[in-house]
């Protein structure tokens, strides 16, 4: 552990960042890495509890009281291999995790957690700095070739453990760079791309090859899917070429509102709206940009996906921002005593909402209206009420009676989640999918990740459903591992 007696003495510190006022004027990141001297004292705080919940918080089991013991102890080079040893890319989760680590860390219970996020951003960040993050490629070669299709955090940690076991890897992305939604999608204010970039650099020195521009499946794609490829590269060719492949290509598919005056200009998937502002951040031509400048914008959906389009909303000069959300608002604070160790039910207020945001809870769209020119103006909504069905204990949403009201709209933009993967991409490869659309392959017993196609896997929101980048991760790395075992009958890569 840190210091006996830290958490008494120490108090948890926030990472310092950039004020609204002037991070609006910009699409770089905001918040600075705690300083050696900061990060030793949120070490300190770690209190040795015995049982480190945190540890089963973290999808990837992260070892985060030996890394906080270490950074307190100024051993920051062994922090780091230890980080390593669960995470292949700690500066992706030290700043787009929500850390469910820190809800299940022990003093949570009541006061406030270890700043375990915030240690492991510094961490990773002085690695980088220290040129600690080197390239290592295997010492022996197996002969045996994979390809993985896609190239978001799951199927580059899948990528990059399969290398580094031996094997010849080669990543096919359907978009112009790696990255996947981390590329296009998560803003650069949250995440900068040039950490992809030099991972991408470390991956290609331990032997990956990388194929962007390249879609694997069946043509067209659905609306709502963006994809810059250019070439065309059957499942056939890949079962014939690799002796295995790994399925990663997230679960893109959003959810839509299907509600008279869908079809107006001006209605947009959050994912029409957010990856051309990435490409605009990276110095590409984005000729009929979607901007946001000017107008009244709508954001549907509570979550992170409408958080980053009130973020970027904001930084393209909207006149208004209001988000809407279909559930009831949260409460304040949680339960800890019904909640810790699990992830609370609570009201959470991102920094883009803090930069400027209306935000109403329990309301349901009803319609858009527009003007001749088939532009949309306005959003008719409407109060809804949730109650328990007492026959079934399930919760019903009800309208409120005389609750309906109309609100101007220029840029309405659905972030609402999403439903399942590319449909055409599985029914290409002819894999089964679950009651959800997922591809269909058990993480248990001796086929862990396989579908019912012979040497298909999957992994990530593909396999599970949209989810966090940290349990991309986890299910890249643990699919890596099973592909190894299938491969050479057994695996030293971790678990």
């Amino acid at each position: 552990m840190g210091k006996v007696t830290g958490f008494l003495e120490y108090q948890r510190l926030q990472e310092a960042a950039e004020d609204a006022q002037h991070r609006l004027r910009h699409y770089r990141e905001f918040v600075l890495h705690l300083s050696d001297e900061q990060a030793a004292m949120q070490g300190a705080r770690c209190m040795d509890c015995g049982i480190p919940f945190c540890q089963s918080g973290c999808p990837v089991n992260n070892i985060i009281p030996d890394w906080n013991d270490l950074v307190y102890r100024g051993n920051w080079q062994l922090a780091l291999d230890t980080l390593h040893s669960t995470n292949n890319f700690p500066e992706f989760t030290g700043r787009v995790c929500p850390a469910p680590c820190e809800a299940a860390c022990t003093l949570n219970i009541n006061n406030d957690p270890v700043g375990i996020k915030s240690i492991e951003h510094a961490i990773i960040d002085k690695g980088w700095e220290m040129g600690w993050v080197q390239p290592q490629p295997p010492t022996v070669k197996t002969g045996r070739k994979v390809a993985v299709v896609g190239s978001g955090p799951a199927g580059m940690a899948s990528a990059q453990q399969l290398a580094r076991a031996g094997h010849d890897v080669t990543v096919f992305e359907k978009n112009d760079r790696v990255g996947g939604l981390l590329r296009y999608g998560i803003p650069d204010f949250k995440m900068e791309k040039s950490h992809i970039d030099r991972r991408v650099a470390q991956m290609e020195a331990e032997g990956v090859q990388f194929r962007t521009g390249v879609f694997v499946g069946k043509e067209p794609l659905p609306a709502g899917i963006t994809s810059w490829a250019l070439e065309h590269v059957s499942p056939e060719t890949l079962l014939a070429e690799f002796d295995a492949v790994v399925l990663s290509g997230g679960a893109e598919m959003p959810r839509d509102l299907p509600v008279p005056g869908r079809e107006l200009a001006g209605v947009h998937f959050a994912m029409e709206f957010l990856p051309q502002q990435n490409k605009t951040v990276a110095g590409d031509p984005v000729p009929g940009q979607i901007l946001a400048t000017g107008k009244h914008v709508v954001v549907i959906g509570g979550g992170d996906t409408g958080s980053d389009c009130v973020g970027t909303s904001n930084r393209q000069g909207a006149a208004s921002v209001l988000q809407f959300e279909l559930m009831p608002q949260p409460p304040d604070h949680e339960n800890k005593a019904l909640t810790w160790p699990y992830w609370p039910y609570k009201l959470r207020t991102s920094s883009s909402h803090e930069e400027g945001c209306e935000r109403d809870w329990a309301v349901t769209t009803k319609a858009f209206r527009g003007d001749a020119e088939g532009r949309v103006t306005s959003l008719v909504a409407a109060r809804v009420e949730w109650q328990k069905d007492p026959a079934t204990g399930q919760m019903k949403m009800a309208e409120v009676p005389d609750s309906e009201f109309e609100i101007p709209a220029d840029l309405v933009l659905f972030a609402m989640g999403f439903v399942s993967p590319i449909a055409t991409v599985l029914d290409a490869f002819g894999v089964e999918r679950d009651v959800r659309g997922n591809a269909r392959a058990s993480t248990e017993g001796d086929a862990s990740y396989r579908t019912n196609v012979g040497k298909v896997f999957a992994a990530g929101d593909m396999r599970r459903g949209q989810s966090l980048v940290v349990w991309a991760i986890r299910e890249g790395r643990q699919c890596a591992r099973a592909v190894d075992e299938f491969l050479m009958g057994a695996s030293e890569l971790p678990r």
